[in-house]
């Protein structure tokens, strides 16, 4: 018990008196031993890892997980070494969702099968998604982890005991020139040599540890490229995703709407040619429309002339066409639609009535319907 108390008043005795030679060194009234430029840089290059290390691990955590609270729960589940609980995403979810509405509505209705396409798109890009955050997880965010707690806190213990060496030294200086008898002399030299080794040991020891920044900046990098390889090959899997639903809903659409017009021109009796004079419709046209539109043949009213009129027998107004360039290729559903292949060029226009997501286009001597969505419109 003596033996605990002394070594606990020896303790306290240096910690007072590395106290009081920082204060003293803070306050101008005492000397310190000053590290040389390399190592000053060293320790500059070190904190500043550290610092941007931990802002970019923090906001790659909120882009991979948005949710707060999900992270807060993820982090205790981290802490207490226990395996984070599988968590649905978003995009599964809503597929979820859209799969129960589509068997409510109906699965053979039109928006039922429509909901059904869309919401095994949004399964397979809330699993992409998961795929992702499981690679980016740990090619990327662990390597920054073990970096901040394994790593860094080394170089923080061993730079701390760096600085109370630096202040024993300081102390030792301090005492030898106070110091008036030989005795006292010789006592205070001998003591400085002893910390003075001990402080160069230090130095070394840290020294060695903040180069190896350098080897840390390495394996960054090469898990900066993992990063970014997962990240490219997450985003080219959800736009092939959403390339393959965008085709199958532009076919989809095409069958429906044209079993729409022909329902309609079956139960619809066009009026007599002389209550629709074409002179008349031709004048309720806007003078310069953004797309060209054929003029309403006389007596059909325009959606049913959609539906019943056969694209290679309308003819292109004089002026006023534009030129569209193809996005994607497009499959014809029917005789009324036009195959497209993609960067090729094509003449658009629009006939009265008409859905808006869709054009007349023109290539050579062909016709037929187009999905405006697969269209760049240029003029």
């Amino acid at each position: 018990m003596d033996f605990n108390v002394k070594k606990l008043a020896s303790d306290a005795g240096v910690f007072f008196s590395r106290a009081m030679q920082f204060t003293e060194e803070k306050l101008g009234q005492a000397e310190k031993t000053e590290l040389d430029a390399h190592f000053e840089n060293l320790l500059a290059r070190a904190d500043s890892t550290k610092n941007w290390t931990e802002k970019i691990l923090r906001q790659t955590e909120v882009l991979l997980q948005p949710n707060p609270s999900a992270r807060v729960e993820e982090f205790l589940y981290e802490k207490l070494d226990r395996k984070v609980p599988s968590r649905v995403t978003n995009g599964e979810l809503l597929a979820q969702y859209m799969t129960e509405a589509a068997n409510d509505f109906g699965p053979g209705t039109p928006y039922g099968k429509t909901l059904i396409k869309v919401g095994e798109t949004q399964r397979r890009l809330g699993a992409a998604e998961r795929d992702f955050i499981h690679s980016a997880s740990i090619n990327f965010l662990t390597p920054l982890r073990n970096f901040l707690e394994g790593d860094w806190r080394t170089i923080s213990k061993e730079r701390r005991i760096l600085q109370n060496r630096r202040l024993d030294l300081d102390a030792c200086k301090a005492r030898l020139k106070k110091a008036k008898a030989a005795e006292a002399k010789a006592a205070a030299e001998h003591e400085l040599r002893l910390t003075q080794t001990e402080f160069d040991r230090q130095a070394e020891v840290t020294r060695l540890l903040l180069e190896g920044i350098s080897s840390t900046h390495v394996n960054h990098l090469r898990c900066l490229h993992e990063f970014v390889e997962s990240q490219t090959n997450y985003y080219a899997q959800c736009y092939q995703y959403m390339l393959d639903l965008q085709k199958q809903l532009g076919s989809s659409k095409g069958e429906i709407f044209s079993g729409t017009f022909v329902g309609n021109a079956e139960s619809t009796s066009p009026p007599p040619a002389a209550t629709s004079p074409p002179a008349v419709a031709a004048a309720t046209l806007p003078a310069v429309p953004t797309i060209p539109v054929v003029p309403t043949i006389g007596g059909v009213p325009n959606t049913v002339a959609e539906s019943v009129l056969n694209p290679n027998e309308v003819k292109p107004p004089a002026s006023g066409t534009r030129k569209a360039r193809v996005l994607y290729d497009y499959e014809a559903a029917d005789s009324t639609e036009l195959a497209l292949l993609a960067d090729e060029m094509i003449t658009v226009y629009s006939l009265p009535g008409m859905d808006p997501d869709w054009l007349i286009g023109e290539r050579g001597n062909q016709k037929g319907k187009v999905p405006v969505t697969y269209l760049e419109l240029l003029s």
